[in-house]
């Protein structure tokens, strides 16, 4: 038997659940409110716990970079300073230090005393205060290494390893270099000087040749009186000689 609400008035209250006639109503969850906290959300400060991450399948591992890509493969230098372990490599520049210091110092002892009114010092001095120098400079870069310390790659230098060797090039500024050497005691340093200006910028790539003809003789003019004046050194003058 049910009962309907009264119209206009509250509805009745439900009759009480019997055994084995009326199933029990299972409670109503209370829903959280302005004033009270969410149970599922975790309170201020609480760290909240991440749910269970789902089991994927396993990934193959990473490979390792290559030699060629691996920085400090390609740079011992750099993997040394990163590393904090000493670039040995360092320490053969520092015994030439020392081996060319204590040469230094052993030649200057070796000179003689020419003492004049003009030199009061001599030549001893400045050699063994350079050998001197030299060596200060291999102890203090030794320990420098010794600590993990090396030089930093010119960032300002765009070079391409890959690039090959152009040996064009090459080949073209050793040939100005040998006509110059032949030429030098039969032609003279005016006229070997414009041959080899003007051939090392042709193996250079300018192919401004009356310009540089004109510049390749100014500039050996320059140089031969600047050296018989300036320094009192007479450049061969060769088949000009007389002229100059």
């Amino acid at each position: 038997m049910t009962t309907s609400p009264d119209r206009g008035g509250d509805p009745p209250p439900r009759p009480a659940a019997r055994e084995g006639n009326i199933p029990a109503v299972p409670p109503i969850p209370a829903q959280p409110t302005a004033g009270t906290a969410d149970p599922a959300t975790p309170a201020a400060g609480a760290e909240a716990v991440p749910p269970a991450a789902e089991r994927t399948p396993d990934l193959p591992a990473v490979a390792r970079p290559a030699a060629a890509d691996d920085p400090a493969a390609a740079n011992p230098a750099d993997g040394a300073a990163r590393t904090g372990k000493p670039d040995r490599a360092q320490y053969a520049v520092c015994a030439f230090l020392a081996l060319v210091g204590g040469l230094v110092i052993v030649d200057a002892a070796r000179t003689g005393h020419a003492i004049s009114t003009a030199d009061p010092i001599g030549p001893k001095p400045v050699p063994i205060l350079l050998g001197v120098l030299l060596l200060i400079v291999a102890a203090i870069y030794a320990v420098d290494v010794a600590r993990g310390g090396s030089g930093e790659p010119e960032a300002g230098e765009d070079v391409d390893l890959t690039t090959p060797i152009d040996w064009r090039t090459v080949l073209l500024l050793i040939g100005a270099f040998l006509v110059n050497a032949v030429l030098i005691d039969r032609l003279g340093w005016v006229i070997s000087g414009t041959l080899l200006f003007w051939g090392s910028a042709f193996a250079l790539g300018n192919r401004h040749h009356v310009r540089n003809l004109l510049i390749a003789v100014a500039l050996s003019l320059i140089t031969f009186y600047t050296f018989a004046i300036g320094l009192g050194v007479n450049l061969p003058a060769g088949v000009l000689q007389g002229i100059l």
